[in-house]
């Protein structure tokens, strides 16, 4: 696909030693990041789906028989915590490892934190130490594989929206097939069985990414790996001044230096040109910190989106579990079990095709990454032709409650290149028009669930509402994400100093730990307020939040805008 090579992307990945074979026209590095991540994610959600599940259901069913608030504190905690950590992997990376280091290590201590979960019926301990494990892997891992992704571009290529929201479509892309797998295992044929089985692609993922390091350059290395420090204060001060000279492409060095030798008479040329270097320097300082209080801005409204967003995992699979009629029988069994082959074999198709173009371009030179990729695509095919198998050997179908959560991940691999397209080609507004819609979307999603469960008394324990409504709120739900976390992820990076960029996303990723701890916790009242007022009461106050914050971003979008400096 060289025709659609964009030349200063070509003349970017020449600078940082980068392959500039094209996928899709992309890097081809985008693609092994893509399904280092993808994998990643199937681990995560794969075990998500799993958790709140497993700690509710009776005991005489395999599980730990919690009640919903006691689930939903631990939810909170391993959460937040999952999202916290990547603060402190980003910074030992930008100091210590580099990015490639990192998130091999992570990787690592994620395979082990499964494998521990995979024993919980040995002992509670190993469940809880898979947890740890998991939450100290993924702080290593998350922050710096997207400093990767964002550093494959120019800060002002028009491809970095679409990048990011491709590598957004991997992401879901492992968290839709972990979910589906993961969930049906664990909740079908054992627990154990299911958290095992996150653990396995995660191995896939370090080992592809392992054997595919060299497509990266220098992109990912240690910090100043140079032994000469000589060298290295060079290229620090070298990159320094290209960041500076980036960000005075506003300013009018003509126009200062006639205002310097018309009220600096007296000064010699050398004070004068100290005094223009001084004034370029609090130029160049100020747009960084604008933009960092932009960074910040859209941080703090992320807050807001994923607490809402994050009800999935918590509040909304115990909605599934216990008040959605999820026993389907005659037809319209048999048309679920056709929708649900279709949603297990098409998406799988499609990651399918995509490593056949990645491998087109990249098998000569790294044929371990294509090789390990391909093993654990042929077991993914292996698992997905035997659960729809399993499926029309039953009379009967039962939804399992873990299913509702593809719902988001299907969205996004169907919708990301639309969302992608609309940006590239279409219309592409600012960061801050774009988080205001994904606010509102996600609001409306609730307000769907709020006038779906209007029929629940208060303080009832089971119902049997129509999974329309929660089919309805993730297809709102993941409209709005395909607005907030891509976009997110893509102004992180164009609006961070490279030498903060993994301490950037790590604020983005604290953010998100802080929604996640709320979430849970707000989902820990979801019985108290059902019982005292109503299921749709819930819905509604989860609604409200987030249309609050979308109005005050768009209030102050031009402000906002300002204050990025070209950034868009």
């Amino acid at each position: 696909m060289n025709q659609e090579k964009d030349q200063d992307l070509v003349h970017h990945l020449a600078k940082q030693g980068v392959d500039d074979k094209m996928v899709m026209g992309h890097p081809a590095s985008l693609f092994v990041l893509f399904f280092t991540e993808m994998w990643e994610r199937f681990s995560y959600y794969g075990m998500r789906a799993l958790l709140t599940v497993f700690l509710i259901t009776e005991i005489v069913k395999g599980g730990w028989g919690w009640t919903n608030a006691d689930a939903m504190e631990l939810y909170a905690w391993y959460t937040g915590l999952v999202y916290l950590t990547p603060l402190i992997g980003g910074m030992i990376a930008d100091k210590l490892t580099g990015y490639r280091k990192a998130i091999l290590w992570g990787a690592l201590i994620m395979t082990l934190g499964h494998a521990s979960m995979a024993l919980e019926g040995t002992s509670q301990s190993f469940f809880y130490l898979g947890l740890v494990l998991m939450i100290l892997g993924n702080g290593m891992f998350k922050p710096n594989i997207s400093s990767m992704v964002g550093q494959l571009y120019p800060n002002n290529s028009k491809k970095k929206d679409a990048g990011y929201t491709i590598f957004y479509m991997g992401i879901n892309s492992g968290a839709f097939l972990g979910m589906l797998l993961c969930g049906y295992i664990g909740e079908k044929v054992g627990w154990h069985y299911g958290f095992g089985l996150a653990g396995v692609f995660m191995f896939f993922g370090m080992i592809q990414f392992y054997f595919g390091q060299k497509i990266f350059g220098v992109i990912g290395e240690e910090p100043n790996p140079e032994k000469d420090k000589i060298i290295a204060a060079f290229n620090h001060v070298k990159q320094e001044e290209e960041e500076d000279n980036e960000n005075n492409k506003e300013f009018d060095t003509d126009l200062v230096k006639a205002e310097i030798d018309s009220k600096l008479t007296d000064a010699t040329e050398e004070e004068k040109n100290n005094v223009l270097i001084y004034l370029k320097k609090a130029f160049a300082d100020k747009i960084v910190r604008d933009r960092l209080i932009v960074a910040g801005s859209l941080m703090v409204a992320s807050i807001f989106f994923f607490f809402a967003f994050e009800q999935a995992g918590g509040s909304m699979t115990i909605f599934a579990k216990n008040y959605t009629q999820r026993v389907l029988e005659g037809n319209s069994g048999e048309i679920f079990k056709w929708v649900d082959a279709a949603l297990t074999i098409f998406p799988i198709l499609i990651v399918t095709w995509v490593l056949f173009k990645l491998s087109q371009q990249i098998f000569s030179k790294y044929p371990l990454t294509v090789i390990f990729t391909a093993i654990s695509f042929a077991i993914i095919w292996a698992l997905g032709i035997w659960k729809v198998n399993r499926e029309f050997s039953v009379e009967n179908t039962e939804v399992t409650v873990s299913w509702f959560q593809i719902l988001n991940s299907f969205f996004i691999i169907t919708l990301a290149s639309s969302f992608s397209k609309l940006w590239e080609k279409v219309w592409n507004p600012s960061g801050p028009v774009k988080f205001a819609f994904g606010l509102i979307l996600v609001a409306v999603g609730f307000l769907a669930l709020a006038y779906g469960s209007m029929s629940i008394p208060s303080g009832a324990q089971t119902a049997s509402v129509s999974m329309i409504w929660l089919i309805l709120a993730y297809f709102f739900h993941t409209t709005g994400e395909l607005c907030v976390s891509p976009v997110g992820l893509s102004y992180v990076s164009k609006l961070s100093p490279k030498k903060l960029a993994g301490l950037l996303f790590g604020l983005w990723f604290t953010a998100s730990a802080i929604a996640n701890f709320i979430a849970g916790m707000t989902g820990s009242y979801i019985d108290q307020i059902a019982e005292k007022y109503s299921m749709s009461t819930f819905f509604l106050i989860i609604a409200a939040l987030p249309i609050f914050v979308a109005l005050l971003l768009l209030i102050f979008n031009n402000k906002l805008k300002k204050m990025m400096h070209g950034i868009h």
